[in-house]
């Protein structure tokens, strides 16, 4: 992901052949990432309130799991979007660092500008949770917060050698599972509607598992107190879907294995390590599954389990992998142009997602009425405006591309 806080005009995006020094972009990634992009986006085209309007389709049931997120464990479509996001963050990583080197950029210029994006990062994702709120509305949930709030530290273990990395994933994983684990369990007569689990929930877990249930855990403890530190309208009880700051740090584990996958690229190129994305997705799967069936630790995306680093991860490669196949192994390329449009300008993407689908929706009511979104019924008048606003956002992005406009920082 390339997060961006200026507007960078490259000087040519379509060179016939790029200088031998400078390798071209990778196009798997640029796909894959206008993927993710494009699944985050498509939330306007509302699938849920579809699937209520024709209760008796499997069809549109399962397209509307596929874009909410599971209540707790397990995973849906939607579920890999922030994994996706944070997976292609560690992926550039090694990208950006030898185009910087290949500047004369020295170590300590480099860890400066890491630190900056960190910063702005964590800015951006409050900024856009402030949105609509009386005051700055200080939480650190948010995907580009997330991100933030570990890119320094993946910035420092990409200089390191891949057996301090693997060494690094290992134990920042079990060392905040231990802690979880040791962090006292809610026991039987634990009040969870005091902190915002719905009466009959049904999904927490007991025994060992129940460390990880949704508002009784360490991460809920640590924001009570950490996020209260800031001025708020109210005190924080807790966050209503459960996410949480400390996330951050196994979110971390999640960039270093995009690293990981992008080390592997950089040094196999010109050659595609299709096997060892294969190989390496399947051991993670497997690790997050084990640990998940076995109550060790469940898979959880909204509290960031390391069983679910491990699993989203191998998902993550598996994904990588297919784009890597298709577009590099059997050259099919054309496709995936519209993806590329989206993929190559993520945060304007995500900017543009976020601060103006409102925007978009008020004045397509207003110039040209309902009835035209009704052309199909009203069953399917959300479909038809969300697909009408996703082609406006993907027209804003093709524009910027044709400019050569593209944020970043």
């Amino acid at each position: 992901m390339h997060a961006t806080a200026s507007i960078e005009r490259p000087a040519a995006l379509e060179t016939p052949t790029p200088p031998a020094s400078v390798p071209p972009r990778n196009m798997a990634v640029d796909a894959y990432r206008g993927l993710v992009m494009l699944l985050m986006m498509g939330e306007v085209m509302n699938f849920a309130a579809v699937s209520r309007a024709y209760p008796g389709s499997l069809f549109w049931r399962v397209l509307a799991f596929n874009q909410t997120h599971v209540p707790w464990a397990g995973m849906s479509l939607h579920d890999t979007i922030q994994p996706g996001f944070t997976f292609l963050v560690g992926v550039a990583l090694p990208y950006s660092i030898a185009s910087r080197a290949r500047k004369g950029e020295s170590f300590r210029h480099q860890l400066l500008h890491a630190i900056w994006r960190s910063f702005l990062l964590v800015i951006l994702g409050i900024f856009l949770r402030s949105i609509g709120r009386p005051i700055t509305y200080f939480t650190f949930e948010d995907t580009l917060t997330q991100i933030g709030l570990g890119y320094t530290f993946a910035f420092l273990l990409a200089y390191c050698r891949p057996k301090w990395q693997w060494t690094a994933l290992g134990a920042i994983l079990f060392g905040y599972w231990l802690a979880w684990a040791l962090y006292p369990a809610p026991g039987p007569g634990f009040n969870y509607a005091a902190v915002g689990v719905p009466s009959g929930w049904t999904h927490n877990f007991s025994g060992f598992a129940s460390h990880w249930n949704m508002n009784s855990n360490l991460g809920q403890a640590f924001d009570v107190w950490f996020l209260n530190l800031f001025p708020r309208v109210s005190r924080f009880a807790f966050n209503d879907g459960g996410y949480l700051t400390l996330s951050f740090i196994p979110t971390l584990g999640t960039m270093l294995l995009g690293l990981r996958a992008g080390e592997w690229f950089r040094s196999a190129a010109p050659k595609i390590p299709i096997k060892k994305f294969l190989i390496a997705g399947a051991l993670l799967m497997a690790a997050g599954l084990i640990l998940h069936f076995t109550g060790i630790c469940p898979i959880v995306k909204r509290i960031w389990t390391p069983a679910w680093t491990l699993f989203s991860g191998g998902v993550c490669m598996y994904f990588l992998a297919a784009f890597s196949w298709i577009i590099d192994l059997k050259g099919y390329r054309r496709w995936a142009f519209p993806l590329m449009v989206v993929g190559m300008n993520s945060i304007a993407a995500y900017m543009i997602a976020h601060l103006w689908e409102d925007f978009f929706i008020t004045n397509l009511h207003v110039n040209f009425g309902y009835g035209i979104f009704r052309i199909f019924g009203t069953g399917l008048e959300p479909l038809m405006l969300g697909i009408t606003v996703m082609l406006l956002y993907w027209w804003c992005l093709y524009w910027m591309y044709r400019k050569r406009l593209f944020l970043r920082i």
